[in-house]
C-alpha cells in the first residue's frame, strides 16, 4: 500500500547555485550534501520543503515543460515569494485563467527548466469550485 510520496529528485547543472535558489524561494532547510562522497549516481543535496524530501542531483538540465511540482502557500504569501524569485532573475510566467475560488497561483522555472507553482488554494477548494454550476460564473 502506497504511503504518501517519498521524495522528489531533480537533476540540477550548478547543485550549489540551486541549492541557494531552493534555499532563499522555499526557506528550504538542507538536510544532507554528499559533498563528493556519491552513494548515488553523482553528487547530490537534500532538503526539506513543508515535510517534503526534495532531492537535488548533480545532472543535465531538461527542456522546458508545464510538468511542474506546487507547494502550497498563503495567498498573503504570493508578493513576498514573487520578490524573492524577481531577485534571482528567474521566469515568471502568466498564471492561467482561474476563478478566485481557485486560489492564486505563481508560476516560474528555475535554472534547470524546472517548473514551479506556489499556490495558495487547496485540494478541498478547488473539488468544491469544480462541483459547483458554472453558468454564471466569470474567471476574472
Amino acid at each position: 500500500m502506497i504511503k504518501g510520496i517519498s521524495h522528489i529528485t531533480l537533476l540540477v547543472n550548478d547543485l550549489k547555485k540551486s541549492s541557494s535558489m531552493f534555499q532563499l524561494v522555499f526557506d528550504a532547510k538542507e538536510i544532507y550534501s554528499s559533498d563528493g562522497t556519491n552513494f548515488s549516481l553523482s553528487d547530490e543535496k537534500f532538503f526539506l520543503i513543508g515535510g517534503i524530501w526534495v532531492a537535488l542531483m548533480k545532472g543535465l538540465p531538461t527542456d522546458k515543460s508545464y510538468q511542474h511540482i506546487a507547494f502550497q502557500v498563503e495567498e498573503n504569501d504570493l508578493p513576498m515569494y514573487q520578490n524573492r524569485i524577481e531577485k534571482l532573475g528567474l521566469e515568471i510566467l502568466p498564471g492561467r485563467p482561474r476563478h478566485k475560488q481557485e486560489g492564486s497561483s505563481l508560476y516560474f522555472y528555475d535554472y534547470d527548466n524546472h517548473l514551479f507553482e506556489l499556490i495558495s488554494g487547496s485540494l478541498e477548494e478547488r473539488l468544491t469550485f469544480y462541483q459547483q454550476p458554472h453558468k454564471s460564473i466569470r474567471i476574472s
